[in-house]
């Protein structure tokens, strides 16, 4: 089994990935995404916490604007219109089911823990249940791995690409 891209966080990255949280980051093992500009964007975590509660969410959205772009969609329906699709689109149900068997592979790369046998995230592999999920899953994994989270990422608006909001 092979690891999955992600680079080793460093003290930086921590500090950085539990601002954006606005908690202390837990289980972090590596940094799966990032901004133009290098904010963390997707964390890949133990799939067992320190306090040994299994967490079967690999690819964690930790961006502040990619999680609003992501609530955004959810707000609005978006995810209705995704199950839909699922339900008539036969190449899109097999990708979304391939996309939940290699989610796993990443994670159990990491570590296995029974609990979570056979379950990913983000409802995969038979509905669509959470976009902060499935985005983070996209942007962790690459184009074309995740046909869900590749069209929810171009439906936000929100590229790991575009410049920082400006906040005032």
């Amino acid at each position: 089994m092979s690891r999955p891209p992600y680079t080793e966080p460093t003290e930086t990255d921590i500090a950085a990935v539990s601002e954006q949280l606005g908690r202390e980051a837990r289980g972090v093992v590596g940094i799966a995404a990032r901004t133009a500009d290098g904010s963390p964007t997707v964390v890949a975590t133990a799939p067992r916490l320190q306090d040994g509660s299994p967490f079967p969410t690999f690819y964690y959205l930790c961006h502040p604007e990619a999680v609003a772009a992501a609530s955004r969609l959810e707000a609005v329906g978006v995810m209705n219109e995704f199950n839909d699709l699922l339900a008539e689109d036969e190449a899109i149900r097999a990708q979304y089911a391939r996309a939940h068997e290699q989610y796993i592979e990443d994670r159990n790369s990491v570590g296995e823990v029974p609990e979570l046998a056979g379950v990913s995230a983000g409802g995969m592999p038979n509905r669509v249940k959470c976009l902060h999920a499935l985005i983070g899953h996209a942007l962790a994994a690459g184009p074309g791995v995740n046909p869900i989270g590749d069209l929810a990422l171009e439906r936000c608006g929100w590229s790991p690409s575009a410049e920082p909001a400006v906040t005032a």
